[in-house]
């Protein structure tokens, strides 16, 4: 059994998806720095690369999560090359803002790909390897799994999904010692926040409702880290996140009520205006025949 000081991640062995860019290379970045091997998996080789080296050369695989056999297979490379695995975070996700009605429903087919079955193949692949006292997963969920907004419905949806999959996965692997948290964040200043609702329709609806503007990424960074070293539940960012979660409910009926007017013109727009993933993704099989 490996025993670690409960308020450092100094020595353990850390597999981070999506750590291309972002939240996952600014955690990889700031775990090395703390003492923690870290492994990175990413759609993007040539950033990669240039993370791990500043991770001391960490290992690191292209992986596309939402592919169940390159996702077992890349994640018990990293860990053979780690030594061992004591911690797994599921960071790996898109986005892309979707009118449901007129929208193009392979996007919302891309984030399940990604944001709910990339995250239940990470988990399953290293799960047996973090299956001991000490071991602990990390699932990004985000707020909105908890409150829901226009034209991010999919995005919301496969948050929700993630959630689930992460508290499920706590009751299930909780005889071995493990541990599961779950990650809440709002807007951060990240690329997934300005490319993925950073649109014309977005801003006519989503602008008026930011609580704060752009929250930064190092407090996120600082509560992860805290996370894993001492294997909490959950972690919130901006720290109001954690005041809304309790009572989403309530914060939903406020949500409803400011999304009163707006709404008909963001969609109309949505239905025309040409935006990208977040992420790159690469061609994928369609998982369902459609009748035409």
């Amino acid at each position: 059994m490996r025993l670690f000081s409960g308020g450092s991640v100094a020595g353990r062995k850390i597999l981070i998806t999506g750590a291309a860019r972002g939240i996952g290379a600014a955690l990889a970045r700031r775990l090395h720095a703390s003492g923690a091997q870290v492994a990175l998996l990413g759609l993007e080789p040539d950033l990669l690369a240039e993370v791990a080296h500043e991770c001391g050369e960490a290992p690191w695989r292209y992986c596309d999560v939402g592919d169940p056999a390159q996702t077992e297979r890349s994640v018990r490379t990293l860990i053979t090359e780690l030594g061992g695995l004591d911690v797994v975070v599921a960071n790996a996700g898109i986005a892309r803002q979707l009118p449901l009605i007129g929208g193009d429903s392979t996007v919302l087919e891309e984030m399940l790909a990604v944001n709910v079955l990339g995250v239940y193949y990470t988990l399953r692949a290293a799960g047996p390897h973090i299956s001991h006292p000490g071991g602990y997963a990390l699932v990004m969920s985000g707020l909105s799994a908890a409150v829901n907004l226009p034209l991010i419905g999919a995005y919301s949806a496969s948050k929700a999904a993630s959630e689930a999959l992460g508290k499920t996965l706590r009751h299930e692997i909780k005889h071995t010692g493990a541990k599961v948290g779950i990650a809440y964040f709002a807007e951060l200043d990240t690329e997934m926040t300005t490319r993925g609702f950073g649109t014309a329709a977005a801003r006519r609806i989503l602008g008026r409702l930011t609580v704060s503007g752009l929250a930064p990424l190092g407090p996120a960074i600082d509560g992860v880290e805290r996370a894993i070293a001492l294997r909490r539940r959950q972690v919130v960012s901006p720290w109001w996140v954690g005041m809304v979660l309790p009572f989403r409910w309530f914060a939903q009926r406020v949500i409803d009520n400011a999304v009163r007017t707006g709404v008909p013109d963001a969609l109309a727009i949505a239905r025309t205006e040409q935006v990208a993933f977040t992420t790159d993704q690469p061609p994928r099989p369609r998982r369902m025949e459609r009748q035409s």
